[in-house]
C-alpha cells in the first residue's frame, strides 16, 4: 500500500467515526503552550512545556521567569520552561512571528465564537459539575461553573467547542477528566470573559479567552492558554496537549 492510499484510507476512518463539530484552526498560534497580549506571570515555580510568548507587548511583561536571552536575540529560556520564550521587542523574525501568531490567535477566537447551531443551549444553567459531556458544541449565555468533577467523554477524533458569553470558573481541588480516548487537543472552550482555575484543580482543553486568565496555586492544565489580555500562574503547571494516538501512528507508519 503506497503511502497516499494509506493517508487517503486513514482519512476516510477518520471522517466516518469523528463526531461533534469541525476542528477549530489555531494556526500559529498552535505551537505556544501560554501566548497573552498583555503579559504572562509566574509565583514560582511553575512548570511549562512548551512555547510561550507575549506580543505586542515586550519582554518586561513577563515576569517571575528569570528570563536568559539565547545568543541570537531572537528567544530566551527559564527553568519553569520547557521549550522557548518569544516577545515582541526580541530579535527579528520573532516580531513579525508574533504578529502572524496573535492573528491565528484572534481568527481561532472568532471562528469558535461564531459557530452554530449549538447541540446544547444552556446546559445545566452553565453548572458543569458532574455532567458528563459528549462531543458537540455547547452554547452558554452566561458565565458557566465546574464547583465538582466533569467528564468530557469521547473518541480521539470526536471534538467539543464550549461557547460562553460570560467567565469560566473552577473550583478548587476539582477535575476536569477525559475518558474514551478523548484529546486536550480536541475541545476548546471560547470564553468570553475571564478563565480562573482554583488552587489544586485540573483543567483539560484549549482556553481561547477573551480577557485573563488566572491559574491559582498548585492549579494544572494539559491544554494550552490562548488569551487576549493577562496570563497569571501561581506554582502552575501547563503542559501543550498531545496530539493523539491516530496520527502518531499514522506518522510511525509513514516514516
Amino acid at each position: 500500500m503506497t503511502k497516499f492510499v494509506l493517508i487517503a484510507a486513514l482519512g476516510a476512518i477518520a471522517s466516518v467515526s469523528a463526531a461533534g463539530p469541525a476542528a477549530v484552526n489555531l494556526g500559529k498560534a498552535g505551537t505556544y503552550a501560554i501566548l497573552s497580549k498583555s503579559g504572562i506571570s509566574t509565583v514560582p515555580t511553575s512548570a511549562i512545556t512548551g512555547n510561550i510568548g507575549v506580543s505586542p507587548i515586550a519582554s518586561t511583561a513577563i515576569t517571575g521567569f528569570s528570563l536568559k536571552m539565547d545568543s541570537t536575540n531572537r528567544s530566551a529560556t527559564s527553568t519553569q520552561v520547557t521549550g522557548s520564550v518569544y516577545a515582541a521587542d526580541y530579535a527579528a523574525p520573532t516580531p513579525e512571528d508574533l504578529t502572524v501568531t496573535i492573528g491565528d490567535m484572534e481568527i481561532a477566537y472568532t471562528d469558535a465564537a461564531g459557530r452554530t447551531p449549538p447541540d446544547h443551549l444552556n446546559l445545566g444553567s452553565g453548572d458543569l459539575g458532574g455532567k458528563t459531556l459528549g462531543p458537540g458544541l455547547y452554547k452558554f449565555g452566561s458565565t458557566v461553573i465546574i464547583p465538582t468533577d466533569c467528564t468530557i467523554s469521547g473518541l480521539p477524533t470526536d471534538t467539543w467547542i464550549f461557547q460562553m458569553s460570560g467567565d469560566l470558573t473552577m473550583a478548587a481541588n476539582k477535575r476536569v477528566k477525559l475518558i474514551g480516548g478523548a484529546l486536550a487537543s480536541n475541545i476548546v472552550w471560547q470564553v468570553a470573559g475571564y478563565v480562573e482555575v482554583g488552587a489544586g484543580a485540573h483543567m483539560e482543553g484549549i482556553l481561547l479567552v477573551k480577557t485573563a486568565a488566572h491559574f491559582r496555586t498548585d492549579s494544572s492544565l494539559n491544554g494550552r492558554i490562548l488569551a487576549q489580555t493577562a496570563v497569571t500562574l501561581q506554582s502552575s503547571t501547563v503542559t501543550q496537549p498531545y496530539l493523539g494516538r491516530f496520527l502518531a501512528q499514522t506518522a510511525d507508519i509513514l516514516v
